[in-house]
């Protein structure tokens, strides 16, 4: 049996990080469709990667393989040290998985769902007991856990299904687009649980459609497109990659605008809002420049505003305009 000490990264610190999860080459077709063409992937143990693509990109396919769900077709991968195919047990015994489709019962009450997980994972009545009412408790769900689970929102079966998911104390949770079709409060409450969860040591694999998620929770984050990790790292890096920042200057008067727009030719103009658009990334030296510029030429700007591309660019940009659902326009700060 392989060794089960997970294998570390130096980090630029001098220390290092343990690997919850490392694939080589994972590759996986139905048919003649290659769903994942040589993925390599390494996470940080207590870490939130969070893995993004469009519809159909295999980002489902990819956690199904990792949790052993299904075997791929290639490639090597390690989860939570265990090598996956050789060690299968043992990667299920250090994960847990729930998806976008609830695996809640709705037919018994919260409290018979955890006993029912409790009884799954081999605890003793009595363990499983105290087992299911501290995470009832934690997930605020103690008032509803004698009531059927058919009854609980939304967002109260989805807490549901991740306590659930913790009675066997996981070091890794698969969690697979686990906040669709809730509402914005419900998704702020998943995603407080989430930081709690990582705040423990737990590692997330994250699988979202929607980028401000990705942008709030996680540390890393990889684009899945065509069937390939098309690009990689944390979300300032990935905005990096994609041109088009700018700094817009707005002017209350025609006069200072005409003057500004005269002096400055190659920004973009907008004659309408009085506007002028620079190319830039925001840097302080930047616009240290363009203020000690409009002091010299005594010209006054309203307003001053630096716009960075933000995940959706990014997202566009590297998948090709490929659809996704609408995004929330709020989000948690």
């Amino acid at each position: 049996m392989a060794s089960s000490v997970m294998p570390t990264r130096k980090q630029a610190d001098g220390h290092s990080t343990p690997a919850a999860i490392s694939t080589v080459g994972l590759r996986k077709s139905y048919g003649d469709k290659t769903v994942l063409d040589g993925i390599d992937l390494r996470i940080p143990a207590g870490s939130v990667f969070a893995l993004l693509g469009p519809n159909g990109a295999g980002k489902t396919t990819a956690v199904k393989i990792l949790s052993t769900l299904i075997s791929a077709d290639g490639g090597q991968a390690r989860v939570a040290g265990h090598d996956l195919t050789a060690e299968a047990q043992a990667v299920r015994a250090a994960i847990g998985v729930t998806g976008q489709f609830s695996a809640v019962d709705g037919l018994i009450t919260g409290a018979e769902n955890m006993l029912l997980m409790a009884d799954l994972h081999h605890l003793s009545k009595r363990e499983g007991r105290r087992v299911a009412a501290e995470l009832l408790e934690r997930f605020d769900l103690t008032e509803a856990a004698k009531k059927p689970a058919a009854t609980y929102s939304g967002g109260m079966k989805r807490r549901l299904d991740i306590a659930m998911t913790l009675v066997g104390s996981p070091r890794i949770i698969f969690l697979d687009e686990p906040t669709t079709g809730l509402d914005p409060r419900a998704r702020h409450s998943m995603w407080q649980i989430i930081r709690e969860l990582v705040s423990g040591g737990v590692t997330v694999f994250l699988t979202t459609q929607y980028l401000d998620e990705a942008d709030e929770l996680a540390d890393r984050i990889a684009v899945l497109n065509g069937g390939k990790i098309v690009a990689e790292g944390t979300a300032e890096e990935l905005k990096r990659l994609i041109p088009g920042g700018h700094i817009r200057l707005r002017f209350s008067g025609p006069a200072a605008y005409q003057s500004a727009a005269s002096a400055l030719g190659e920004a973009a103009r907008d004659d309408e809002a009085l506007t002028l658009q620079l190319p830039g990334d925001g840097s302080q030296r930047e616009l240290r420049a363009i203020l000690d510029w409009l002091d010299a030429a005594d010209i006054e700007a309203d307003e001053l505003s630096v716009h960075t591309p933000d995940l959706d660019d990014v997202f566009f940009a590297l998948t090709g305009g490929a659809a996704i659902p609408d995004q929330p326009k709020e989000t948690a700060r």
